[in-house]
């Protein structure tokens, strides 16, 4: 075989090698999942793991209110979104070195056999439930509260829950889930049952509005979503962290707009005044916020804009 002949046969062979390993990139299947769902910051000397719950699908033109659905739908569009809306759901972990505190334990296994997402995240994020010493709740919707057990089994053996007294009032009051319609009963159900197993082992705790619970963190009353709902203020080094619970659902919408409310609002006026009142002051101050139901990881500041407000999400670390 001559030197041209040898070049021909060695391209064939090379054009074939490459076709071949074309094609078989083409034929993988699609992996179809994310990576683990965390994202972690320093502040202060106090370190901060946002895990991801998972994602619900909001209806929001439906929910929202003060706004009609095509006016919600128009905002929704401006931001390349439609419904539903993927709503993150966000827990916040936070190590202040001496403690280890959960705030909201995200979804849980409620619905169909959903999996423990947050739980996972936990994990993967390199802590254990196990370690967790304190989980504080913002109020005591599904979304919230329904990491809190696996099966019938406290997912945070050791861990003390707490919450504010008023939300206890509501949410485990028998009279109460006698007297609710259909659609709410549900939700008192699901709160006796994801609370059951730290009642009986006395590990379920109450406070009254703004009460400093460990060093660096401290509870502000936010009543109104619901009656006793709570935020959590987190400082450490000078460095400030306040996480909002459900102050905010649709952020596209809420922060032009923080007069509309959502269904799920125990009071909308009351919930309504304290979005407009708690983003005054994230604006005037400048510190960070922890949002639920923002993006994930729904850390950020917020911005005056005009007569309404902006938010700026966290810009990307790899390393906190």
């Amino acid at each position: 075989m001559n030197g041209r002949n040898m070049i021909q046969v060695a391209s064939a062979a090379l054009a074939a090698s490459i076709l071949a390993f074309t094609g078989a990139q083409a034929a993988a299947p699609f992996a179809g999942t994310q990576a683990p769902g965390f994202y972690r910051m320093m502040l202060g000397e106090f370190e901060v793991t946002v895990l991801s719950g998972g994602t619900n699908m909001l209806p929001a033109s439906t929910l929202l209110t003060n706004l009609s659905p095509a006016q919600v739908q128009q905002a929704l569009a401006s931001s390349f979104l439609k419904e539903p809306v993927p709503t993150s759901v966000n827990g916040f972990l936070i190590n202040t070195g001496a403690k280890l505190v959960l705030i909201d334990t995200g979804n849980g296994e409620r619905g169909d056999s959903k999996p423990a997402i947050l739980l996972a995240n936990l994990r993967a994020s390199g802590y254990q439930p196990e370690q967790v010493d304190e989980v504080y709740l913002t109020h005591m919707h599904g979304d919230h509260i329904g990491g809190l057990t696996v099966g019938a089994l406290p997912a945070f053996p050791n861990a003390i829950v707490r919450a504010d007294q008023r939300e206890a009032d509501n949410w485990l009051s028998p009279s109460n889930l006698n007297i609710a319609n259909k659609d709410a009963k549900g939700r008192f159900e699901g709160a006796r049952a994801a609370l059951a197993p730290y009642i009986a082992a006395g590990r379920f705790k109450t406070f009254d509005g703004d009460t400093d619970l460990v060093p660096g963190v401290r509870s502000r009353a936010c009543y109104g979503h619901t009656p006793g709902h709570t935020m959590y203020v987190v400082e450490s080094k000078g460095e400030k962290l306040v996480l909002w619970g459900d102050l905010m659902h649709v952020a596209v919408v809420q922060f032009a707009n923080p007069a509309v409310t959502i269904r799920y609002d125990s009071d909308s006026a009351a919930a309504a005044a304290q979005r407009q009142k708690v983003l005054a002051d994230a604006a005037g101050q400048g510190y960070w916020i922890g949002g639920a139901h923002l993006a994930f990881p729904g850390l950020g500041h917020v911005t005056k804009a005009g007569d309404a407000y902006a938010w700026v999400p966290v810009n990307y670390s790899r390393a906190p």
